[in-house]
Parts: C-alpha cells; structure tokens; sequence
C-alpha cells in the first residue's frame, strides 16, 4: 500500500510559511518522501500500517490550507506513468565555413 499526502498550504504570513514547513518536516520524520512539492508518499506493508499513518497524518493537520490522503495499492501504484520534462536545448548555429587569408 501507498499512503500519499496531498496539500495546498497558505505562505502568505509567516507563521503560515512555518505551518507550512513544519508539516513537511513532519511528514519526512514520518517516512514520507517528496513525489513533488505538494504530494508526499509512503509505503506501507499492509493496511493497517497504512492506516495508522493516516491518522499519524490526521493528529499534525496545519490549522489552515487543504490535505488530502489516499491509499492505493502497490499495483495501482506501479500502473502510474511518469514523465520528466526535458529542458529546451539551444540548437547551435551550423559551422560558419572558414576563410582563410
């Protein structure tokens, strides 16, 4: 199982930007790995271990913003296709021909 975490936190003041902060760091020193900046996953060996991270999730909830939490198996996980996005590559000038003097 898949325990994944998704949030929407406000970082407008600074307590919220420390709210915000501390849920991330709690949920590493849970077990929890960046998938990407908002989406924080887990894996579980079974369901209960699954959830009783969720209510781990539950009891560190930020006052503010908006938390999601989802538990797929690890073969729904497996189905998930994932892209990384390639960075733009300048095309080169073709070679000028020398001219020699």
């Amino acid at each position: 199982m898949w325990v994944m975490v998704l949030f929407d936190l406000p970082t407008e003041t600074k307590k919220e930007r420390r709210d915000a902060s501390l849920f991330r760091k709690k949920l590493l020193e849970n077990g929890f790995m960046m998938f990407q900046f908002s989406i924080y996953m887990r894996f579980c060996q079974s369901m209960e271990n699954a959830e009783m991270h969720t209510v781990q999730v539950k009891r560190m909830l930020p006052a503010k913003g908006k938390v999601g939490i989802f538990s797929i198996t690890d073969k729904q996980f497996g189905r998930m296709e994932i892209f990384h996005g390639k960075k733009p590559q300048e095309s080169t000038p073709p070679p000028q021909q020398l001219t020699l003097f």
